[in-house]
Formats: structure tokens, C-alpha cells, sequence
């Protein structure tokens, strides 16, 4: 008798499982839940891809993904810095409801929840590879944010992969931060004379060769993502993927990274979902955040969407039929902004805090603390981090052109001006007239009327979202501790 009840309990067991594994690996119905595969190039802004018409930089994997799925006109982060930026895509919130998150070198408190921990806690497969969260210093987190890592990449995670689990995998990388290696960019046969530099660089062979270089490492990471589409092909899982393609924030150059003009907070954006895109290789003009990636992910997998998250889902952007703007009314416009990057100023540690709103016609920014310097001190000795020398832009061969030169004409300040000069409290850019936002008209009278509303319109988006500096707390963000160190000017010696 009792081994007639053990044997009648052990086939109810496996009635057990077999009726719930549809219910963990997939949906209501039994569907299986879709993958996703989500690369993150580091430094990477638009729009240099071959999809947004570059006719230099080489990028046959995110051109593939564009031709395949949808290709994003109009996508930007929550902040043109790294860990913000990266605290925001995995949270799905504006950096500035992150507290120290919101700053540069920082961390993410661990009761904040990311969708990748979302995701594996409803039974998907999750994994990371190279940089995903930061840079910064975690404490408290029992699991990394994005995720366990897997340091020989996406083949070592899926061989790790439960039979029958849908995954989730960040596929980062450090291109193309520099340093980069000098003229790799000539040699590897790219002609300088095609590459079309932005407007606010001076036209030289060493600024591009300088963009060339950085063309280098986009390629490199490209060829990173091909390599994934390739083993997804060859496991028969490429159909049933969500694969997105993007990149933390603008070229590591002047007036791009760290700045919240198109050239620092836009960034290139490609989709791919199978069947679930209907005509291929459409182009929407909806204004989206990388915030929205999170609640995206967490759509697609079933999974509750947290009422913290201020990003929308894509899913109607991504199934529509439409070309162009798809939802006018909800996705009109982009909110961004900046706190502290690197401490770069004189006295203090404090950043450059500013927000802005772009639309299709403007952009607007609102500069907080116009006394100081939008790039960090050019007066490294006073800096309060001994030695930071515009500290807010990177080292390299084209911010050494620009302070070496900026003296040779009316021309070389004026870009030097636009890169590293003081800022008024407000900016508006005619992005219609002046796609490159180069002249200001906060101060032109015929523009009051655009520059109220905006300004208006952005303070209570910022309120609306708990915005410290638009609750007259912003301060706390200079107070937070920072954990890195500055682009220091090449004659400063440490003692």
C-alpha cells in the first residue's frame, strides 16, 4: 500500500511539472516567451551608421537590424554620461530619481529594481558580458544588476542556458571609449576626406583621423553583434529574439558626450523582432528614451512593469504598420539632462547640472548653474580635482587641436567657445534652421513666446517625475561621494 501511494504521489509530481513548464517558459497559452539579446556599445552616438547614411563607418550588423526591423530616428538617453545613463536603461527611470545614480563614478541603491532581475526572477536566463552597469561601486546587491557575468560572452551563457529558458542577454562593450590606438582608423583603408565631421569641430587631419579611430572601434563592436546574430541563426533562436542595438550616449569628442545637444544625447537605435514586425525596415520619427527599453523587455516577457519606471513600453511603436511619427500626441517630444559627470570645477565638487526637451522644431536647456564651467575648469591648477582640465571631455587628439589652436582666428575660438566657454542659464536651438544647434536664441525676441512655453513644459515634466532640481533639492547631487578620477591637462605631474 505504501509504495502504491509513493509511486501515485511521484506521477503527480510529474503531472505537476509538466503542466507548469509552459507556464514558466511561456505564456498563458503555452507560447514560448521571446529572448532578448541587447547590445550596448559604449560612446557610440548618432548617427554614425551606415543606416543613418555615414559613408564612411562600416556597420553591416546594425545596418542588418534597421533593414530587418525598425530603425529609430529620434532616440535619446536619460543622460549623456555613463552611469547614468546605464542606471536609467536598467531601471527604466530618469537618472535623476536615482539619487548618487544620477551622477557619473557613483552607484545604484539596491532596492531599485532592474528589468534584468525582473526577468529572472519569472524564470528567464540572464546573463551579461564586458561593461553593462556603471562605472561606479555596487554594495549590498546579492546579484548584479545586469545580470551574472559571463566572461567568455554570449556562447559561454547560452551553453549555461536551462533546457527551455528563455533568456536575456547584455552584450556590452568598452568600444569605443578611448583611448583609441593612433591612426588605426587610416590604416584599416577609411579616407579621411569623406568622413563628415559635425559643424562645432575644426576641419583638420588630426580631428579626423581622430574620428576615424573612433570609426575603428565602432566596426569592432559591429562585428561583436554580427557574431551574436550568427550563433542566434545557428540555434534556431533569431525568429523568436527581440534584438536591440544602441549605444550609452554620444562620441567621446567636444560639445558630444556629456552635453545634451543631439551630438552627446542621441544615439543610434535599431530593432529586430521577426514576424513581430510588420514591414521591415520601417523609420519612426517618435521621440523615445532609452528608459522605455525596460518596461519594453518587461512587455514582451509578461512580466509586471514597476510603477517606479517613467519609461513607456515600444511595443506599439514596434508592431505598428506605420512609417514616420506613429503616436504624435504621447511621444512629441524627449526629456534629458546632466548632473555631475567628472568634478572638473574650481572650489568645489560639483557638477554642470542642466535639463533639456527637444521636439522636432526645438531644444531647450535649462543650465542651472551657469557660473560654472559647462566642460569643467581650462584651469587645471585651480581644479578641485588636482590637475582636471575640461575635465567633462574626454583626452584625445581633437580637445588637444582645439585648446592648442583656439587662439589662431575668429573661427577656431568661436568652436572652442561652443565646446568649453560659459554658457547662459537658458538655451534654445532651432533644430529645423540649425540641425546642429549652434546658435542660441533663448536671447532673440522673436522666439520669447517658443522659449516660454517650453520652458514651462519641461519644469513640469521635471516635477511630474520628481526631478530634485526642479523641487528646489538639486544640490544633494554635488554632495554625493564620486569614485573616479579626471582627464587630467598633459603638463599636470601628481605629487
Amino acid at each position: 500500500m505504501n509504495m502504491r501511494l509513493s509511486f501515485i504521489k511521484r506521477l503527480l509530481v510529474v503531472v505537476i511539472l509538466l503542466t507548469t513548464v509552459p507556464l514558466l517558459h511561456g505564456d498563458q497559452n503555452g507560447a514560448k516567451r521571446p529572448n532578448i539579446l541587447f547590445a550596448i556599445a559604449d560612446d557610440w552616438g548618432w548617427p554614425h551608421a551606415g543606416a543613418y547614411g555615414d559613408p564612411v563607418v562600416k556597420t553591416p550588423a546594425f545596418d542588418r537590424l534597421a533593414r530587418e526591423g525598425v530603425l529609430f530616428e529620434h532616440a535619446y538617453v536619460s543622460s549623456p554620461s555613463c552611469t547614468p545613463s546605464r542606471n536609467a536603461l536598467l531601471t527604466g527611470q530618469f537618472h535623476w530619481r536615482l539619487g548618487p545614480g544620477g551622477n557619473l563614478w557613483s552607484t545604484l541603491h539596491p532596492s531599485t529594481p532592474t528589468y534584468p532581475l525582473l526577468l529572472e526572477e519569472s524564470g528567464y536566463h540572464v546573463g551579461s558580458w564586458r561593461k553593462s552597469w556603471g562605472p561606479g561601486k555596487l554594495t549590498d546587491w546579492e546579484k548584479h544588476p545586469a545580470g551574472k557575468r559571463y566572461n567568455k560572452g554570449f556562447a559561454e551563457f547560452l551553453d549555461a542556458r536551462p533546457r527551455g529558458a528563455p533568456f536575456c542577454f547584455f552584450l556590452g562593450a568598452s568600444d569605443p571609449h578611448r583611448g583609441y590606438v593612433l591612426n588605426s582608423g587610416v590604416k584599416s583603408g577609411m579616407d579621411l576626406s569623406k568622413i563628415r565631421l559635425f559643424e562645432c569641430f575644426p576641419d583638420s587631419l588630426a580631428v579626423r583621423g581622430d574620428v576615424a579611430d573612433y570609426y575603428f572601434e565602432v566596426q569592432r563592436f559591429d562585428r561583436d553583434v554580427a557574431a551574436a546574430l550568427e550563433k542566434l541563426e545557428e540555434i534556431g533562436e533569431i525568429e523568436n529574439t527581440i534584438i536591440v542595438m544602441t549605444g550609452d550616449h554620444g562620441m567621446p569628442f567636444p560639445r558630444c558626450k556629456s552635453n545634451l545637444y543631439d551630438s552627446g544625447a542621441r544615439v543610434p537605435l535599431a530593432i529586430r523582432w521577426g514576424a513581430k514586425i510588420k514591414h521591415p525596415g520601417r523609420r519612426i520619427e517618435d521621440f523615445v528614451s532609452l528608459t522605455d527599453l525596460a518596461p519594453t523587455f518587461l512587455q514582451i516577457a509578461g512580466v509586471a512593469i514597476p510603477q517606479v519606471m517613467t519609461g513607456r513600453s515600444l511595443i506599439t511603436l514596434l508592431t505598428s504598420e506605420k512609417d514616420g511619427v506613429v503616436e504624435p500626441d504621447s511621444r512629441a517630444f524627449v526629456l534629458h539632462g546632466k548632473e555631475r559627470h567628472v568634478p572638473g570645477q574650481e572650489g568645489h565638487m560639483g557638477g554642470y547640472p542642466c535639463r533639456g526637451i527637444r521636439n522636432h522644431a526645438f531644444l531647450y536647456i535649462a543650465n542651472f548653474k551657469p557660473d560654472r564651467w559647462p566642460s569643467g575648469t581650462p584651469n587645471y591648477r585651480q581644479a578641485a580635482v588636482p590637475g582636471a582640465w575640461l575635465a567633462d571631455c574626454d583626452n584625445g587628439p581633437t580637445k588637444t587641436y582645439m585648446n592648442d589652436n583656439k587662439d589662431l582666428d575668429d573661427h577656431h575660438r568661436r568652436l572652442w567657445d561652443l565646446s568649453f566657454g560659459m554658457r547662459p542659464a537658458e538655451e534654445l536651438y532651432d533644430c529645423i534652421q540649425d540641425p546642429e544647434q549652434l546658435v542660441n536664441l533663448a536671447d532673440n525676441p522673436a522666439y520669447a513666446s517658443v522659449k516660454a512655453v517650453l520652458a514651462a513644459q519641461l519644469m513640469d515634466q521635471l516635477q511630474r517625475t520628481g526631478d530634485p532640481r526642479a523641487l528646489g533639492q538639486g544640490d544633494q547631487f554635488d554632495e554625493y561621494p564620486y569614485l573616479g578620477g579626471a582627464p587630467q591637462h598633459p603638463s599636470f605631474k601628481n605629487k
